[in-house]
């Protein structure tokens, strides 16, 4: 697979903190709960930690109680990347920057949720930086 930004492993080891590098570009998972955006009501548009393209808004964003940020929709179709993730014995939907490729978090549908999508994307606070609106 090929993106617009590539860059060695070294250089991303260099240019992330050791926990963002681990949940970017290794698929690692924050510990549920902690994370700096999980319960921020902020307005803004998130973008990828690594890149910075704008990945999901604040619009899309709703509260899901699983213990990281969710969204039911990304900000454009294209900012993201669906791909089929077999790890830990399960089948899930790996989300990753369409830009960069580093990791973001996983899909889920039919839970229920009262949203437009019935879609739950389910991101690493650490993979997103939040712009807040200016008001």
């Amino acid at each position: 697979m090929s993106y617009d930004i590539e860059k060695p492993d070294e250089q991303w080891r260099a240019e992330l903190t050791p926990a963002e590098y681990t949940v970017l570009r290794k698929a690692g998972t924050e510990p549920a709960f902690t994370g700096e955006y999980t319960d921020t009501k902020a307005k803004g548009v998130y973008s990828c930690r690594a890149c910075g393209a704008e990945l999901f808004t604040s619009n899309e964003k709703f509260e899901s109680h699983c213990g990281w940020p969710s969204f039911f929709d990304p900000k454009d179709s294209d900012a993201v990347e669906l791909i089929a993730d077999r790890s830990h014995g399960m089948v899930r939907t790996e989300v990753r920057c369409a830009r960069c490729g580093s990791h973001l978090g996983h899909v889920f549908e039919g839970e229920g949720y009262p949203t437009p999508t019935d879609q739950r994307y389910c991101i690493n606070s650490i993979s997103l930086r939040l712009a807040p609106d200016e008001d």
